[in-house]
């Protein structure tokens, strides 16, 4: 009998439920904890945050939060000032969560609507629009019926 060839490890495609799951928990109490705490931070007073999304490491220690100020202004600013108090707002989390854990947050840029924009901007250009439209039918083609 040959031996036999060691099993490939798994790696799964994407999030497990369970991460995904978690996640969206930590985004929605960090959402709360934006709205009702005060973060003592000159960078931070009076800027309204989005959490856009949050993923969890699989052993759900580790989240990375993706964020974007209101109106995207001074968000490079807004980022290393939440990183600065992720202890802080970690707290808060720990407090409003039911995880064995709570997860240490590392706060980025969320780039998503800048692409987004990008991406506008450039099907809006006539050299790509006029790819992105379907050709009219010609004359010739008509008058052949």
């Amino acid at each position: 009998m040959p031996p036999r060839k060691p099993a490939k490890p798994r790696v799964p495609a994407g999030p497990t439920q369970r991460q995904l799951r978690a996640g969206e928990l930590v985004r929605h109490a960090l959402v709360d904890i934006f709205r009702e705490e005060e973060i003592n931070d000159p960078v931070l007073a009076g800027v309204s945050v989005t959490v856009t999304e949050v993923r969890v490491n699989p052993d759900l220690r580790h989240a990375t939060v993706f964020v974007e100020p209101l109106g995207g202004q001074n968000a490079d600013e807004v980022v290393k000032a939440l990183n600065k108090h992720s202890k802080f707002v970690r707290g808060h989390l720990g407090r409003s969560i039911d995880m064995r854990f709570t997860p240490d947050l590392h706060f980025r840029h969320d780039e998503s609507f800048t692409e987004a924009e990008r991406m506008a901007r450039l099907f809006d250009d006539p050299r790509v629009r006029q790819d992105l439209t379907p050709d009219e039918p010609s004359a010739s083609w008509k008058d052949e019926d």
